[in-house]
């Protein structure tokens, strides 16, 4: 059967010496292989062109629970991303969360994280103040949709960041996932933090990377199979 829907790609792997393979997540199915013809011309309808990273399509697809890979009769544009196509930082970015996008979006659809990811992307794109705080936004935003949203607004004065329970204690825990006190009261100051104001908050370097760093560990801790990410150095070299 042959179904529309909107998707954001997450990335593109070779197949074979005709066709590639681009992970989707889709309004409607969640996450899906799609086989791509790597065939050039202006008369194809679904131009390999199109699956860049976070790029945003509107599709006509067919899908069949029994397939791994699926296809695609038809694709376009659904918005389209000058601002992350020509900023080098804004690519930068887009590849670091297709890869984290990758390792945590699942088969399963959601039309509201769908939505938070075409609104995400779209602020990227269109931002035209400093980003060096859009990933740690973005990560703590997308935690809020897979259930396990931290509880940052419970601060005091040296308390520590229990990451097993996503909360705030004036007590060491007895396992060894938290955050030191220094960690701690730098991770509340994102309880305040938004698209809207990110630029007006200033971390030191090795601040922020140790942020980004737990952040991470604390999305490892709470889903399945959730790898290094490998372009988070480069982030780390940008900001």
């Amino acid at each position: 059967m042959l179904f529309k829907t909107r998707g954001l790609v997450l990335n593109t792997i070779n197949y074979n010496d005709k066709y590639i393979l681009a992970q989707v997540f889709t309004e409607s199915f969640g996450r899906v292989t799609y086989m791509v013809s790597k065939a050039k011309g202006k008369s194809s309808r679904v131009p390999r062109s199109l699956f860049s990273p976070l790029a945003i399509l509107d599709m006509e697809v067919e899908h069949q629970a029994s397939r791994d890979i699926q296809r695609i009769r038809e694709a376009r544009v659904d918005a389209h991303l000058y601002g992350i196509a020509s900023d080098l930082t804004k690519t930068s970015m887009a590849f670091f969360l297709s890869e984290f996008l990758t390792r945590v979006l699942r088969d399963t659809s959601d039309k509201l994280i769908f939505e938070f990811l075409d609104q995400s992307v779209q602020i990227l794109d269109m931002t035209e103040k400093s980003i060096a705080n859009y990933h740690l936004v973005f990560m703590l935003k997308l935690s809020h949709f897979l259930g396990f949203y931290p509880n940052l607004e419970e601060y005091r004065d040296n308390a520590l960041f229990d990451m097993i329970n996503g909360e705030f204690v004036s007590y060491q825990p007895l396992h060894r996932h938290f955050l030191n006190r220094q960690e701690s009261k730098v991770l509340s100051l994102l309880a305040r933090i938004s698209y809207e104001n990110m630029h007006h908050f200033v971390f030191a370097r090795r601040d922020r990377v140790i942020i980004i760093n737990r952040i991470t560990e604390y999305y490892r801790l709470h889903l399945y199979d959730f790898p290094a990410l490998k372009s988070l150095d480069v982030l780390h070299e940008l900001f």
